[in-house]
């Protein structure tokens, strides 16, 4: 008996220790969500519980493609549902756990000029094609990288409303980046990423009937050691609270 106890004490003590232990919780967001709160709102958490979040940068796609293998195993991940839906994609795969799938919010794509130019109004579709006409070059994102936001953008500005437009693709990062090293003046953006950066100003959301936004879902990793822990996270970001911190960042709560 005592040699069983043994080989069971020296199990216990070889046995490679993994990353879901009770205290800490790993979460996989694209950028949208990520420069919208979540960072806020994880650190918060984990400030008032004492629980660990470490939240995760990643491309969509490699979100998806990774989010059943990946080592270490993610507990809460973070998708759109629209323009396209690869949250719902990613739960009829089974790859989250079932009754988890939780909307989150929408970010808007927005306008940004640089920090003291004049606002122009964009308050209709009309206006705000002359706004981007006037402007010597507007940028964003380059959606052959995989952006989604890239991608809307590119498509919006290829519409006959918006012909006339120089619409010119970022060659270093986002639109709002290059905007704010001086190329171009204008840009086209996600307002979450245009928040950050002190040298341009958002204007404001495009009208909505151009559907240039991109709206997100949260949801337990189907492959969490601890879903308990994972679904209290989720509990907490999305509670009326947490809406003051996504709306300060740009991200407006469902």
């Amino acid at each position: 008996m005592r040699s069983i106890c043994f080989a069971v004490l020296l199990a216990a003590f070889i046995t490679p220790p993994t990353k879901s232990s009770p205290g800490e919780i790993l979460v996989l967001s694209p950028g949208f969500v990520y420069n919208a709160g979540l960072l806020d709102l994880a650190a918060a958490y984990t400030k008032e519980t004492g629980i660990k979040v470490t939240v995760k940068l990643e491309n969509m796609g490699k979100i998806v493609n990774d989010i059943n293998a990946v080592t270490p195993a993610p507990d809460v991940v973070v998708l759109p549902m629209e323009p396209l839906d690869l949250m719902g994609t990613l739960a009829l795969d089974r790859g989250v756990k079932e009754g988890t799938f939780k909307p989150l919010g929408r970010v808007e794509i927005g306008l940004a000029v640089k920090a003291g130019a004049p606002h122009p109004d964009v308050s209709t579709v009309e206006k705000l094609a002359a706004a981007l006409r006037g402007a010597k070059a507007v940028m964003y994102s380059n959606p052959a990288s995989g952006s989604m936001e890239g991608g809307i953008i590119d498509r919006l500005l290829k519409q006959p409303q918006f012909s006339g437009v120089h619409g010119v693709i970022s060659s270093k990062g986002e639109g709002g980046q290059a905007l704010a090293r001086g190329e171009g003046d204008m840009a086209l953006q996600l307002v979450c990423e245009i928040y950050p950066h002190p040298e341009i100003s958002d204007v404001g959301p495009l009208p909505s009937e151009l559907n240039a936004h991109i709206d997100g879902a949260v949801a337990v990793s189907a492959r969490s050691a601890d879903p308990a822990a994972a679904e209290a996270f989720i509990r907490y970001i999305t509670r009326p609270e947490a809406t003051a911190t996504w709306k300060a960042k740009g991200l407006d709560r469902f």
